[in-house]
């Protein structure tokens, strides 16, 4: 077998299924949870798929775009593009399949994952973080506060600068053994602020791992990905990975080299895709996945120190305006990876724009979004409907 059709066989094949056989794959495929929602109406369904057709040509792939790009309601796909490359060295084309780095995106599964063992009393969202880790320097940061970025916990991409030397690839219980090694001091009192922090969410992976007994991939393709059946998706794990997934470019495509912090996950590290991340947004509407009582939990606010529309939940983040329905949404941005996943909730509508070549517009999905929600967004790019009887 040549390189190029092993590298080939990696990236549209092996993390779809992880290294199960036949016999074992059928069985995962038993377990997924169906989930049935109602078809979207004819019309809007039409007047919709002209109007994302529209925003991509008209906007998003001006002058070029290079990932994926979806839009659905009720979990039914309206409209979706793949395109570009998983990898311009080896000329590896990107599909629908292909995963790609999401980067603080994943944040949302890596809540979802927290939550999931709340509702198996595995976990308590007011317990100090200290009753799973017992280590953790800090007593009275609660799972919530690292939920909703309250836990005055400092940017670790910070204090890893300073304290190591940059050339071993750090992983998670290197950056909690960094907080207690330093006696790294907190930004806040915890619960008094919100300050947006990856730290926190490296220490929820350590929760999840602590509490499942297993690794943090392996526990998130057992709690999320396998239950809904995200066949595309993985957490980077280790080294010998670098090669073999979707690269990471620049505005100009130059290739950006992995470092020593790449290795960390729980606040990053999610290969997706598009189509998986509809999966994943599917899920939270179904009580047999994220009970509604935790449902209304994650989809909350949970900042109010200063005035403004702009709020955190659970591992999401949120615009709320008295007038308008509440936009829940996550943004990532991880090297030349940049992302958008938009949960329209009040209308079932879900919008994913993902891209391994950094591009601003991938971020820049408001003006589709006020189209379908009347948000207080500037229209810089006015998208029209046409009749959908024409």
């Amino acid at each position: 077998m040549n390189r190029g059709f092993f590298v080939l066989v990696v990236l549209f094949g092996i993390y779809s299924c992880g290294e199960n056989d036949e016999k074992s794959q059928t069985n995962i495929e038993d377990k997924v949870l169906k989930i049935k929602m109602p078809e979207p109406d004819t019309a809007w369904a039409k007047n919709a798929r002209f109007v994302a057709d529209s925003f991509y040509l008209n906007y998003l792939s001006q002058p070029e775009f290079n990932g994926h790009f979806l839009l659905a309601k009720n979990g039914y796909i309206i409209y979706s593009k793949s395109v570009g490359k998983a990898n311009f060295e080896k000329n590896i084309t990107l599909s629908d399949t292909t995963p790609i780095h999401v980067a603080s995106i994943s944040k949302v599964a890596t809540s979802l994952a927290i939550l999931r063992l709340v509702a198996q009393k595995k976990i308590d969202l007011d317990a100090s973080v200290k009753t799973y880790l017992p280590n953790f320097p800090y007593r009275d940061i609660r799972v919530r506060d690292l939920l909703s970025h309250r836990s005055g916990l400092p940017h670790y991409q910070y204090f890893t600068d300073q304290y190591t030397d940059r050339k071993k690839t750090l992983k998670n219980q290197d950056i909690l053994n960094l907080l207690i090694e330093y006696k790294i001091a907190l930004y806040f009192k915890p619960n008094s602020h919100f300050t947006y922090c990856n730290t926190n969410y490296v220490m929820l992976a350590l929760v999840i791992e602590k509490v499942t007994g297993t690794s943090f991939p392996n526990a998130m393709k057992m709690l999320i990905f396998d239950v809904l059946g995200m066949n595309h998706t993985f957490i980077l794990k280790d080294t010998t990975q670098f090669e073999t997934v979707a690269q990471s470019y620049s505005a100009g495509k130059k290739l950006q080299r992995f470092n020593y912090l790449d290795l960390i996950y729980g606040d990053k590290n999610m290969y997706t895709t598009a189509k998986d991340l509809l999966l994943l947004d599917k899920g939270t509407y179904d009580e047999r996945f994220l009970p509604k009582d935790l449902e209304k939990k994650m989809f909350k606010g949970y900042s109010f120190e200063r005035k403004g529309k702009r709020n955190y939940g659970l591992g999401i983040r949120m615009f709320e305006d008295p007038s308008q329905p509440t936009l829940f949404f996550h943004t990532g941005w991880w090297h030349g990876n940049l992302g958008m996943y938009a949960t329209l909730r009040h209308d079932t509508v879900c919008i994913v724009a993902i891209s391994n070549v950094y591009n601003r517009k991938v971020q820049g999905i408001s003006p589709l979004i006020n189209h379908f929600n009347r948000y207080p967004f500037k229209e810089k790019y006015l998208v029209k409907p046409r009749d959908p009887k024409e």
